[in-house]
């Protein structure tokens, strides 16, 4: 016959209830006492077999055992439950007057600002913006802007500089092309800029891409000159660099303009003192420009006799990379968030 100890069995678990910590621990010592393989299970199937004299204060013991047991897991469930419950109001508890978490929103392209901010400035010079197709033909990106047929970047054979399309056509290798489309259906006077993607078969570095933005600007009118265009452009650079920028024309070449010069800016880095960016030379090229050549404006049935005017072109991600800094022109189409969300 097994021996009953109710006093150390009632002792042990009541040990075991003090010490439990979770509902859920507390649940796994109820199972061990009146659970159905339990303790209390055992206990109650050898009581019947005590002798009849001692069975009645046994099952008395026992069923003062169980009632004082029971009483002591519902206070100990009770008071665990307040506990978790005191918990979960802590960490859920929500102060309404602590400013909420910014939410991630997106970034404008770096060239998205700089074209807006260049059209802004434009527009308020006076400036129509006008679009034009990026497949072009060769009338409108070649010939009508007085490019010979023997020009490098023509030569289909070595490619040159030039997308040419299989089913024709080509991928635009300047926004020239839309001053020709414009001026041939509109009469001067007239000032635009043209801002667009332009393609280019070149080797990608850290300055060079093949599809990179450019401005086109043209302003014919009856008597447009030179120091029209170094106004407009000085008061240009002054509003987009935000202070005062220096510029010089240096005589050069261009087939749709006569005369043609380069623009070089004073370097907006060191303020024309010298750096790395501009060589140490205080000077960085910004731009081609020149005075519309009268073939030109005879391709687009004008007459040069009675019209004159200036056309000139930036490029947009150049302009881009001296206003924000950035080194690298191959980081405009990266894709890289990283480097879009710092603007």
């Amino acid at each position: 016959m097994k021996k009953i100890n109710l006093l150390n069995f009632e002792r042990e678990i009541k040990e075991k209830i003090k010490k439990a910590q979770s509902l859920k621990e507390l649940d796994e010592i109820f199972k061990e006492a009146f659970g159905k393989d339990g303790k209390i299970k055992k206990i109650s199937k050898i009581i019947p077999t005590l002798p009849k004299e001692k069975r009645k204060i046994v099952g008395q013991q026992f069923g003062k055992v169980k009632e004082a047991l029971i009483q002591v897991f519902n206070a100990k469930a009770e008071e665990l439950r307040a506990k978790a419950e005191k918990e979960t109001e802590e960490k859920e508890w929500i102060d309404v007057t602590i400013p909420p978490p910014k939410p991630l929103v997106g970034h404008y392209h770096p060239l998205t600002l700089v074209r807006r901010k260049i059209e802004e400035i434009f527009q308020s010079m006076g400036f129509e913006v006008v679009e034009g197709p990026e497949i072009e033909d060769e009338w409108h990106n070649f010939d009508a802007l007085n490019i010979p047929p023997d020009h490098p970047a023509r030569d289909v054979l070595s490619l040159g500089k030039t997308f040419y399309l299989k089913g024709g056509g080509i991928m635009r290798s300047h926004t020239s092309s839309v001053q020709i489309r414009y001026m041939e259906k509109t009469h001067p006077p007239l000032r635009i800029i043209v801002p667009g993607r332009v393609f280019r078969l070149d080797a990608i570095d850290a300055s060079h891409e093949i599809d990179f933005w450019q401005l086109e600007g043209l302003m014919v009118g009856k008597d447009i000159s030179v120091a029209n265009f170094k106004a407009i452009i000085e008061e240009f650079l002054k509003r987009f660099f935000e202070k005062e920028i220096k510029i010089r024309l240096r005589p050069s070449y261009f087939p749709f303009t006569e005369p043609s010069f380069e623009v070089d800016i004073s370097c907006v880095l060191c303020n024309g003192k010298g750096c790395q960016v501009c060589k140490n030379s205080g000077w960085l090229e910004c731009a081609g420009a020149g005075m519309v050549h009268p073939q030109v404006y005879k391709n687009c049935g004008l007459d040069p006799r009675d019209w004159q005017g200036f056309a000139f072109g930036f490029g947009i991600n150049r302009l881009a990379m001296l206003k924000y800094k950035i080194l690298d022109i191959r980081l405009f189409n990266s894709g890289d968030l990283r480097f879009l969300s710092q603007f």
